[in-house]
């Protein structure tokens, strides 16, 4: 697991934005912060990634450069991922994009099931996938998101990536999928509350990012 916090850098600044209630509240710099996030996460996965050697032409001579053998697809959980996903996109700037809607059904106040709705993916047989989705807190939507791909298509390695995420979901990760998969975070908090909010958190990063949803 590579935790993007884990040394001192500027990600401390945009994790500290994210949950700082008073800045927070400005969803124009949410969504930024966000989007800065998976940028520099993209980074660090890139260098995971294969390379080939490759010729180009300087204005003055011939040269060999290191270039992506083939960019990754990137796969984001709607809706908070939207942000998330454009900081991937912003750095693997030729990536294919898909889209998974997936959400808490909600039994009771503490209990949930992870229902998936809407859908849209590319090829994505034998190829690199990045899952992107701003909060990794109990790993079931992500799971069920690696499950529903396999049916389709068999990716050969799965990149998951969150700014926060918590011990129980890289332990559920750990005991329910059975692909060949990394995990990337902007921070790895202290876990989860009776309700599976993350603790400490930032709230909910839907509603950050783009206002409170509709509740019957």
């Amino acid at each position: 697991m590579f935790i993007l916090n884990k040394e001192n850098s500027i990600a401390n600044h945009f994790l500290a934005e994210l949950r700082e209630e008073a800045i927070q509240k400005d969803r124009l710099r949410f969504r930024r912060n966000l989007e800065r996030i998976a940028e520099l996460l993209a980074y660090e996965i890139s260098k995971s990634l294969y390379y080939q050697t490759k010729q180009i032409n300087t204005p003055l001579e011939t040269t060999q450069v290191q270039l992506l053998h083939e960019f990754p697809v990137i796969i984001s959980v709607l809706r908070a991922g939207l942000p998330f996903h454009q900081g991937f996109l912003n750095v693997f700037d030729h990536a294919d994009s898909g889209f998974i809607g997936a959400y808490r059904k909600h039994q009771s106040e503490t209990e949930f099931e992870i229902a998936m709705g809407y859908e849209a993916l590319p090829p994505m047989e034998g190829k690199t996938v990045l899952l992107v989705d701003p909060m990794l807190a109990t790993g079931k939507s992500l799971v069920e998101a690696v499950n529903h791909i396999q049916k389709i298509a068999k990716p050969e390695r799965f990149f998951i990536a969150s700014a926060i995420g918590t011990p129980e979901a890289a332990s559920y990760l750990e005991e329910s999928l059975q692909v060949n998969y990394q995990i990337f975070l902007g921070a790895l908090d202290r876990g989860l509350n009776e309700k599976s909010y993350i603790l400490p958190g930032l709230g909910d990063a839907g509603d950050l990012s783009y206002g409170a949803k509709h509740t019957n």
